[in-house]
């Protein structure tokens, strides 16, 4: 599994491109983060085209399906992953770009950029060829990832940023009215990021309640509303996706791994592995 680096407010620390622009845009295949992305969020909009297969795709507690040929936009700081129900393969092109990118002057930032990162109805769009505006979407991600082997890829793939972001702008729905899911997912996002930031540690489910400033049951509650599991189940499934990515990557012993994953020792990470994946740590480094 891919690692997410987290900054102080638990938000991800994109790995960009390019040292003086905010621009990350890789061809990745599904299987490489064990069919199961991370829930995660950033500041920067991310896209994402499927070239072939097929993903569900996670956002703020709603599900869509990417077919081939399709993708979809998600705006700043939501809460997403990419997945797949049935472990099935997918290819696809992963773009996050930072909007500020597009800020040239206050202006343009006040009127054009932070208008439409801050629209609380517009938290993503699903992105199909049958609809014009959204096709020209899909063709400039295709034109963004073949840039990067331009002599000037930084110059052209801002122009399609713009061109991008003018049709996201121009559809985008207009009531930008404050909702409870909102202030829901601002709990989310610190309760997942204390997981993430601390999962090799021993935490308590009064632990991850306190990272949101909720009670117990509140917690369970919304980690069962957009994550269909409790806050444990999310927590062991994120230690396993951490241990298979050591098993993979490294020589470390069964043990080694278990507790530095934050199992309490290695039979227990042996037995939640198996029924996780279907088969033992030992075989799944074997395969």
């Amino acid at each position: 599994m891919k690692e997410v680096e987290l900054r102080d407010d638990r938000s991800e620390d994109v790995q960009y491109d390019f040292t003086d622009y905010s621009i990350y845009i890789r061809k990745d295949f599904l299987s490489q983060y064990d069919y199961a992305a991370v829930s995660h969020w950033h500041d920067d909009i991310e896209l994402i085209y499927i070239l072939s297969g097929e993903m569900q795709y996670h956002i703020n507690g709603e599900i869509v399906t990417l077919e081939q040929g399709s993708g979809v936009f998600v705006n700043s700081r939501q809460l997403h992953y990419g997945f797949s129900e049935n472990c099935t393969e997918s290819e696809f092109i992963c773009i996050i770009l930072h909007p500020l990118m597009l800020c040239s002057t206050p202006g343009m930032e006040q009127k054009y950029v932070m208008p439409l990162m801050s629209n609380l109805a517009f938290p993503f769009q699903l992105l199909t060829k049958e609809t014009a505006w959204q096709n020209h979407i899909l063709n400039a991600m295709q034109q963004i990832y073949a840039a990067r082997e331009a002599p000037a890829p930084e110059l052209q793939i801002q122009s399609l940023f713009f061109l991008i972001w003018n049709e996201l702008y121009v559809h985008a729905p207009k009531d930008h009215a404050p909702s409870k899911q909102s202030h829901q997912l601002s709990v989310l996002k610190d309760m997942v990021g204390y997981m993430q930031k601390h999962y090799k540690e021993k935490i308590t489910l009064d632990d991850i309640a306190a990272a949101g400033n909720v009670c117990k049951s509140k917690c369970g509650s919304l980690y069962r509303s957009y994550f269909n599991q409790t806050p444990v189940g999310y927590l062991t499934g994120y230690r396993l996706k951490k241990g298979a990515d050591l098993l993979r990557n490294t020589d470390m012993s069964i043990t080694e791994i278990s507790y530095e994953v934050g199992f309490s020792g290695a039979s227990y990470f042996t037995e939640t592995f198996r029924k996780y994946y279907g088969c033992s740590p030992t075989r799944f480094r074997a395969v």
